[in-house]
C-alpha cells in the first residue's frame, strides 16, 4: 500500500486538503465527525470544489451487486474519495476502510483526513500503487 502526501502533481487533492486545513484552522479539534463534515461541505462549496456527500458505493460479489452499500463521506471532482475522522490517531483500520472504498468504486485516489489532532492529519492513498501481495488488507 502506498500513502503519499505529495500534492504538487495533483491540484485537486491539494484543493481538498486546503479546504480541510481551513476547517481545522477555524474549528480546531474536539468536535464530532458530523460537525467537520458539514463544515467541510460548506468549505467545498465556497471553493467551487464539486462533491457528492455520502454517496452509496455498490459492492460486487462474484459478479453481482450486493444490496448493502458503503457510504464514503464525500467524492470530490467525481474522482477523489474523501473520508473524514475525528479520532486520536489514524490506524490501519481506517486505511483499510478507505482502500475498500477504492476497490468498490474503481477510483484511483482517496484522502483520509483526521480532524482529531491539534494538527490536521491526512493520508493520500492511490489504488494503482497498492501492494497487491499484501494479505493484511
Amino acid at each position: 500500500m502506498t500513502t503519499d502526501k505529495t500534492t504538487d502533481r495533483d491540484p485537486q487533492t491539494y484543493q481538498v486538503i486546503g479546504a480541510a486545513m481551513e476547517v481545522h484552522g477555524i474549528l480546531g479539534t474536539g468536535f464530532l465527525e458530523p460537525v467537520y463534515q458539514e463544515a467541510l461541505a460548506r468549505e467545498f462549496g465556497d471553493r467551487d470544489i464539486t462533491f457528492t456527500r455520502e454517496p452509496a458505493l455498490p459492492i460486487a460479489y462474484k459478479g453481482k451487486t450486493l444490496e448493502c452499500r458503503y457510504r464514503a463521506d464525500f467524492i470530490c471532482y467525481d474522482e477523489i474519495i474523501v473520508e473524514t475522522k475525528a479520532i486520536d490517531r489514524l490506524s490501519t483500520i481506517e486505511e483499510a476502510q478507505v482502500l475498500n472504498y477504492l476497490k468498490a468504486t474503481g477510483l484511483e485516489r482517496a484522502l483520509l483526513i483526521n480532524f482529531g489532532q491539534t494538527r490536521l492529519q491526512y493520508k493520500r492513498l492511490v489504488r494503482s500503487r497498492l501492494n497487491h501481495s499484501s494479505s493484511s488488507v
